[in-house]
């Protein structure tokens, strides 16, 4: 996966989608196999400064107001955030309305809370976001700020966006990976002009989830 790209990684509900965002920011150890980041042609380990991982439920201090939330995440980011900026400029950049900044987090609702999460990993300007089916939570609108928000910022970043809609990744992304059966594969944009093997792939992601 390279930078600069948004890869959609197609697969069916249970394909094991979080599974692998969950081995590659280590909150499950794998069997095998390793995950590393290269530059200028030399590999190192990741390292958890290197991951920001949008969760498909999002994870917020619900006792914090917006505004609350994004000062301590400032604060205890010291030296680690570039640029940093007071937190109603990132708010303007996430389009969050100035009358819902002063509210705790409780109250807002699934797509507000994953708006947050999604800015907080934007500001850590990590060098890989993994998006576990970010823009379900969203209506219309928002989920094309969203889209555009995500292109914008692809350039400085290797995004993996998880997600079960083709018609979301093909809207969205610059290469598409499916997970099926445990295996990683790629699709070709020119193969999908092909119908039946357009169809395959929509079968394949409409199977029933493997019994273990």
């Amino acid at each position: 996966f390279e930078t600069g790209k948004i890869y959609g990684l197609l697969g069916r509900n249970g394909a094991g989608k979080t599974t692998l965002f969950n081995c590659i920011n280590e909150d499950i150890k794998t069997d095998g196999g390793a995950f590393w980041i290269e530059e200028e042609g030399e590999r190192r380990p990741i390292a958890a400064e290197d991951i920001g991982y949008v969760l498909s439920t999002p994870v917020v201090p619900e006792f914090l107001t917006a505004r609350e939330f994004l000062q301590f995440f400032l604060e205890i980011n010291r030296g680690k955030i570039p640029y940093p900026k007071a937190p109603d400029v990132y708010l303007d950049y996430m389009c969050i309305d100035p009358a819902d900044r002063g509210k705790l987090l409780k109250d807002f609702s699934h797509g507000m809370k994953n708006k947050m999460q999604m800015l907080v990993n934007i500001m850590a300007d990590p060098a890989v976001l993994l998006l576990d089916e970010p823009l379900t939570s969203f209506d219309v609108v928002v989920a094309d700020e969203m889209k555009a928000l995500l292109r914008r910022i692809k350039t400085r970043h290797i995004i993996l966006l998880s997600t079960h809609i083709m018609d979301l990744a093909l809207d969205l992304c610059d290469d598409i990976v499916i997970l099926h059966h445990g295996v990683l594969q790629e699709v070709r944009r020119e193969d999908l002009a092909d119908e039946a093997y357009k169809d395959r792939i929509i079968a394949a992601l409409k199977e029933e989830p493997d019994v273990v």
